[in-house]
């Protein structure tokens, strides 16, 4: 069975504070190649790491960088780039200009994703060194895989049927699943070919496909 990319959801979130440094390298120590990650913008343009619009009752975007107790992008990619696979989520419109210019300073493994397809094209047009891909999780979301200028479709669980990668791989595109957290479904979606696992159970994930020798 073919190894796909492991990676954590937010980190190890299910063992540390989701999207903070200690989380993003305990997926690492437990085994995973990488993990995923999401990206907001402050007031004054700083691109960082959290999944919510608000942070302990700040609104991120209305926040300046210096009130918020959160990892910076640059930092992440800074400390990360060279030893692990970073999905770098975005999760709102204005935060591209800032990640293909960081992109453009580090080498970086990995893939930018959004659920937002205006994203997605903006960032074609930055030209960003790197692979791009569309998050989703809705029939209606996934039907547009086709008209974008991506690399990947990162969907969710619900929606991978063997089906659906053979037609993806067919295309030219990987295929991402999130968030996959029982043995049985890694393995299955392994066995389907699927080019990256994303899930909370970080452990879990590396223990069902043990690195090989």
């Amino acid at each position: 069975m073919a190894r796909p990319l492991l990676l954590g959801h937010r980190g190890a979130r299910k063992y540390a504070p989701e999207n903070t440094l200690p989380a993003l390298q305990l997926a690492l120590d437990h085994g995973c190649d990488g993990f995923e990650f999401d990206v907001r913008m402050t007031a004054d343009m700083h691109a960082v790491i959290c999944h919510d619009p608000n942070y302990l009752r700040k609104v991120i975007s209305e926040s300046k960088r210096s009130e918020l107790d959160v990892p910076a992008l640059e930092e992440v990619i800074t400390r990360f780039a060279d030893k692990a696979f970073l999905n770098i989520e975005l999760k709102v419109s204005g935060t591209e200009s800032c990640t293909a210019e960081l992109l453009r300073l580090h080498k970086v493994r990995g893939i930018v994703s959004s659920f937002l397809p205006e994203v997605v094209e903006k960032l074609a047009s930055y030209k960003a060194d790197v692979p791009l891909g569309l998050i989703c999780e809705s029939s209606r979301q996934l039907a547009r895989w086709k008209a974008l200028p991506i690399h990947a479709v990162m969907a969710n669980r619900s929606l991978i049927t063997e089906k659906l990668v053979n037609e993806l791989h067919a295309a030219g595109k990987q295929v991402f699943a999130w968030t996959v957290n029982g043995a049985r479904e890694m393995s299955k979606f392994a066995a389907w070919g699927l080019d990256g696992l994303i899930s909370d159970d970080t452990k879990l994930l590396a223990a069902t496909f043990p690195a090989q020798k």
